[in-house]
């Protein structure tokens, strides 16, 4: 990752936030939400920071409320990052190294089958930044019925190119792990899949991490993080049924 802007305004992290309650899940302690008998499943895939992040459970909650079992693993095994008191990133690429994406993926494929033994009969999945990489490459396959891409990280336009299912993708204007630039190159892709539902929005005055590293005392932060969960949660609704 480049720069420092992946990780700014990093998470106070707290293993008792939201409304819903962890246990294992696919062998990975799981925050789950939401009704057990519904048979439309949501899975929420972190930033670096992790599952215990207080604005991305809250994020669970809502999705949960419009009917759906939600599930957000720990796939950095109870090891988030936790960036160097000056803000420095030294320590992340050493860090990456034991948390790639493709084990994320080789992971979320097992979390996948134990919603599928549950009789759930349709899932989605949404991915902020780290998590988007791992959404994307579900995308490519039959695991899921619909994707969300939330300021992606690592993510390429050939990832695009590969994508199977309805998928949305949410950029913001100040972003350097995926530039609007990037974003509408993205876009540009996806027009050309015709049969590919798609949607791109490239949310103004707004930095990587927005949707769920905001400050729930800036009123415009919350407005903003609040319009992309709306669009988060009419994307899966439309197609996640």
């Amino acid at each position: 990752m480049s720069g420092p802007q992946c990780c700014l305004n990093p998470p106070t992290l707290n293993p008792t936030s939201g409304s819903g309650h962890v246990e294992k899940l696919g062998g990975l302690d799981s925050y789950l939400t939401g009704s057990c008998d519904s048979k439309l499943a949501i899975v929420l895939i972190s930033d670096v920071f992790g599952y215990e992040a207080p604005n991305l459970r809250k994020l669970a909650d809502k999705v949960a409320a419009a009917g759906f079992f939600v599930v957000v693993p720990d796939f950095l095994y109870g090891d988030p990052y936790v960036p160097a008191a000056d803000g420095s990133l030294g320590a992340l690429p050493d860090w990456l190294k034991g948390h790639g994406t493709d084990k994320g993926f080789e992971d979320v494929k097992v979390v996948i089958e134990a919603l599928k033994s549950k009789s759930v009969s349709a899932i989605g999945a949404v991915g902020f930044c780290w998590g988007a990489k791992v959404v994307v490459e579900l995308a490519k396959g039959d695991f899921i019925q619909a994707a969300v891409l939330a300021h992606p990280s690592f993510v390429t336009v050939d990832d695009i190119k590969a994508v199977k299912v309805p998928i949305s993708i949410l950029g913001a204007e100040i972003d350097r792990m995926s530039p609007p630039e990037v974003v509408k190159q993205f876009e540009e892709v996806l027009i050309t899949k015709a049969e590919i539902k798609s949607h791109v929005k490239i949310f103004p005055k707004v930095s990587h991490g927005w949707t769920v590293r905001y400050d729930v005392s800036d009123e415009a932060a919350v407005k903003a993080a609040e319009e992309a969960h709306q669009d988060m949660l009419q994307w899966i609704l439309n197609y996640v049924k």
